[in-house]
């Protein structure tokens, strides 16, 4: 590791150095200093070490341990085509700056041939986007049409005057068209590279294109030289090969040093590329060139009718892209962005976060009430507000804001440039009341609204499209599950992993509190047990409860380290009431187990554990469970269960009722208690209906010899009526509201003193 650290201390200060000599030679030679004879010694010896850099830095690249291995192999013909350009330089110094006057083509001229072979290789086999065979096609067609337009500047310049040239030999006409047909190979290697890439900023790909750029325009302006007046070391066109020299060692450095990850197709532009384009009107500058000379007739006018009609073909193809991405981007039904767009604008949105003071904001949409409305009146009621729902978007978001359709009836509005996240809560405050507004489908007022999730981003925020948009959708369903019609804001406290982390720091930062609630005999109120049930003291939000934060539990697992906390902590309580309290050793204990405890493995071995490290006698507790439990006792729960009971602890079966209760499974599992549900006692004073139903789940439990305890007893006609059904013990704030510790101790020694 420290070698490695050293080697890469040593490699940039020699690319430091390199650009110092570079910044040292355009001074030099821009400044017209020394004479002729100079300026070409040194211009032929700059090149040396420029290209022993690039080279050296190649090499570091295919040789790196842990790089991917296609692009080990692309750089591994590039790093060939450096050193056959390293050997062409050190040739050339020699020949034309020691010995003197090479003839043409000199041993040089051959190795500055063999570096576009290799060069064209590994451009072509750099690591690009997966696209269908359409696109593979349809992108080689663009590169061929750069290409075709570079061969016309090229036939012009360099190839036409070779091929008419009478003074040389055939071996001099083939080798001095061999560089310009090099040249053409490296820029049709050039357009299908940027071609299949996806439109994510590579800054070592850029100084790679730039550098090879540079070398084709100093080739050209070099043949085009030898042509018309001689070339001689440090003429004008070694600057175009110094700084692309240069620009090879950036891009080799750059891309050693960074970690390569593979194209997003996600990422990929979808607007018109530009190249093909740009390539046929530079070709066409070239014909309306050649046509000043040729006069208006015959030839003039005929090219520049071409160049017309040609430009025309491509402004109509142009307009027809353009409209064909359109239809591809937006939602038939509302005329709104559709999802493909809108993850578009959320990536962009991403890459370039709002400039300080300013943010932006992603909103999810999510319509409550529209599948009633759907299922009740047809698809066509659900189309038009679909479509309201539309209109009202557009109505309340600026000209530079999108908003678009995922799809069903979610929606997403993309804002951009606001002042602070106030702003953006006024906007979806906006949007929300727009959505509530009724919609007329014939004789019919259809209502409907909707819940919002706002993700904000701010000022140099580090975070990508799908972040953003999860983020959003997490608000969103939080909102919805807070009472719908309205928006949440996202904060980190929203996200699974960040609460879920949240609550067992509490669990183990003690901010977790036991409120006790007595069960009490309905005839004379005496208290035969107690409830424990757990509130989360949050610093900041008040005491919460369970409401709060046991779904979250239940989801992320935390829900078994917060029932053994509940456990213990109950056991303890109550132990020390028993131990100071006269007449309180019969009090009994009941505490909740969520299905995924009794799902553990281990459960028997805790519950021992902590009433033998409590203290607190197995016979006075009660666990209760759920009937999700009791629905599905497998054979490994049942013994768990009948483990406990054997341990003298007693099961009951809790809020009985609520779910769809399987009678057979009461003679399964060892239950001795039955409680029923509040919901079943709320109307027994009121509704015949009500009472016939609670004194059948009374008769129930007692036909199968279980102890009924009645929950949510509020009034005393619910209690002398659950007496007379044979209920004699109940719970609820007829009796006793839940209380902290030290008040549950006084009222359980006030009643005690009683007895």
């Amino acid at each position: 590791m420290a070698e490695n650290r050293l080697a890469d201390r040593i490699a940039d200060t020699a690319v430091g150095g390199t650009g110092v000599l570079v910044g040292a030679f355009l001074v030099f030679y821009l400044g017209d200093w020394g004479t002729d004879g100079k300026r070409q010694f040194l211009t032929n010896l700059v090149h040396i070490p420029i290209a022993l850099m690039y080279t050296a830095v190649g090499l570091r690249i295919v040789l790196r341990s842990g790089r991917s291995h296609s692009v080990r192999r692309a750089w591994a013909f590039i790093t060939a085509a450096f050193f056959c350009r390293l050997v062409a330089q050190a040739s050339w110094f020699i020949e034309d700056s020691v010995l003197g006057h090479p003839r043409f083509p000199a041993f040089a001229d051959h190795w500055f041939i063999a570096f576009v072979p290799f060069m064209f290789t590994g451009l072509m086999m750099m690591p690009a986007d997966r696209r269908s065979r359409i696109d593979r096609i349809k992108l080689t067609l663009d590169a061929l049409i750069v290409a075709a337009s570079a061969f016309i500047v090229l036939w012009y310049l360099l190839i036409g005057p070779l091929v008419v040239n009478k003074g040389v030999s055939l071996y001099q006409s083939l080798f001095s068209a061999a560089l310009p047909v090099g040249d053409l190979l490296l820029v049709l290697a050039l357009a299908m590279l940027l071609l299949r890439r996806s439109w994510v900023v590579d800054h070592a790909l850029i100084m790679l294109v730039a550098a090879v750029t540079l070398f084709v325009v100093a080739d050209i302006a070099y043949g085009y030289l030898q042509l018309h007046s001689g070339y001689s070391g440090g003429s004008w066109p070694d600057l175009f090969w110094v700084c692309g020299g240069f620009l090879l060692v950036l891009a080799a450095h750059r891309t050693y040093r960074q970690t390569y990850n593979p194209p997003d197709p996600a990422a990929r532009r979808a607007t018109v590329n530009w190249l093909p384009y740009g390539a046929i009107a530079l070709a066409y500058g070239i014909l309306g060139y050649m046509a000043r000379e040729q006069g208006i007739y015959p030839l003039g006018g005929m090219i520049l009718g071409a160049i017309l009609l040609t430009a025309l073909v491509i402004a109509r193809q142009m307009y027809v892209l353009r409209e064909n991405h359109d239809l591809a981007v937006t939602d038939p039904l509302t005329g709104l962005a559709n999802r493909t767009r809108i993850n578009e604008r959320v990536a962009a949105l991403a890459a370039q976060p709002p400039r300080a003071g300013r943010c932006c904001a992603v909103l999810l949409i999510d319509l409550d009430r529209f599948k009633p409305i759907n299922d009740t009146y047809g698809h066509e009621a659900g189309d038009a507000v679909l479509q309201a729902a539309g209109v009202a978007l557009r109505s309340v978001i600026r000209t530079g804001d999108t908003a678009g359709r995922l799809g069903g009836d979610e929606f997403a509005v993309i804002l951009r440039d606001l002042p602070d996240v106030p702003a953006v809560e006024r906007v979806a405050q906006r949007v929300a009341e727009a959505l509530r507004t009724p919609v007329i489908f014939g004789d019919l007022v259809l209502s409907v609204e909707a819940s919002i999730g706002v993700a904000v981003l701010g000022h140099g925020a580090q975070v990508d499209g799908d972040q953003l948009l999860r983020r959003a959708d997490l608000a969103m369903y939080t909102a919805k599950r807070s009472g719908r019609s309205r928006y949440q804001l996202y904060t980190p406290e929203l996200d699974a992993g960040t609460r879920d982390a949240r609550l067992r720091q509490a669990i183990a930062d003690d901010e977790l509190v036991l409120h006790y609630q007595p069960a009490v005999t309905m005839t004379d109120g005496s208290i035969r047990g107690v409830e424990a049930l757990v509130r989360w003291q949050h610093p900041e939000e008040g005491l919460l409860m369970p409401g709060a934060f046991i779904g979250l539990a239940e989801e992320t697992g935390a829900v078994v380290p917060l029932g053994e906390w509940v456990l213990r902590e109950g056991c303890r309580q109550v132990a020390e009431w028993q131990a100071g309290i006269a007449g309180a050793e019969r009090i009994t204990l009941s505490v909740n187990l969520s299905p995924q405890q009794v799902k553990q493995a281990d459960l028997v071995d805790a519950v021992t554990g902590i009433l033998a490290e409590t203290g607190f006698p197995a016979d006075r507790l009660v666990l209760e469970i759920t009937e999700s439990v009791v629905l599905e006792p497998d054979a490994p729960t049942i013994a768990r269960l009948e483990a406990l009971r054997d341990l003298g602890i007693r099961l009951a079966v809790d809020d009985f009722g609520t779910g769809y209760s399987a009678l057979s499974y009461l003679q399964q599992l060892p239950v001795t208690i039955l409680k029923i549900d509040r919901s079943y006692i709320r109307g027994i004073a009121d509704d015949e209906r009500d009472r016939r139903i609670a004194e059948a789940i009374v008769r129930l439990g007692l036909a199968f010899d279980l102890y009924v305890v009645a929950e949510g007893v509020e009034t005393a006609e619910q209690a002398r009526l659950l007496t007379g059904m044979g209920c004699t013990v109940g719970q609820g704030y007829h009796f006793h509201r839940p209380m902290p510790p030290d008040r549950a101790a006084h009222v359980l020694a006030a009643e005690r003193a009683k007895l």
